[in-house]
């Protein structure tokens, strides 16, 4: 799938509110490299976020954090209720862009796809439709080379 022709990026926002609980807060941040552009269309394609990779390993931040395949599911699913907006740099977030296509790509969706094991990683696959011409500009340059999710949510100990 990936094509370095094709690689550009966006700066998404996106607010996990199935993590939010009460105290305990944390900031973080993944950035994640996008696979295809449609110029004419002004949309980016990627993984907004790899939980799991191809080979089964599970996926760890820049803290040593992790995220469940479930608890991202459920993101993912708040995010399509409630936002489905991309934002700049976290920053400006009005008008930027629109979100076209999201699919959490679990273990047991991919099964019930018939995508054999080792093929795709467990991640949440995403299209953006972008409105604004500055940021549209910027991704065609190159500037922008990564989506980027970011959240809070209450760190807890994992066991093993």
């Amino acid at each position: 799938l990936k094509d370095d022709s094709m690689r550009d990026a966006i700066y998404l926002k996106q607010y996990l509110a199935s993590l939010f609980v009460l105290g305990g807060f944390m900031n973080w941040q993944v950035d994640v490299e996008i696979i295809k552009r449609d110029d004419e269309q002004q949309i980016v394609f990627g993984w907004l976020s790899v939980v799991v990779n191809k080979d089964g390993d599970i996926i760890e931040d820049g803290q040593g954090d992790i995220i469940e395949p479930e608890e991202l599911e459920k993101a993912a699913y708040e995010f399509v209720l409630e936002s489905r907006k991309a934002s700049e740099m976290h920053k400006k977030t009005e008008g930027v862009g629109r979100l076209v296509e999201s699919m959490v790509f679990t273990k047991e969706k991919q099964e019930t796809l018939g995508i054999p094991e080792g093929i795709l990683p467990v991640g949440d696959w995403v299209g953006f439709k972008i409105d604004d011409t500055d940021t549209w500009a910027k991704i065609k340059s190159g500037e922008y080379a990564a989506f980027s999710m970011g959240g809070r949510g209450k760190r807890e100990a994992v066991d093993g």
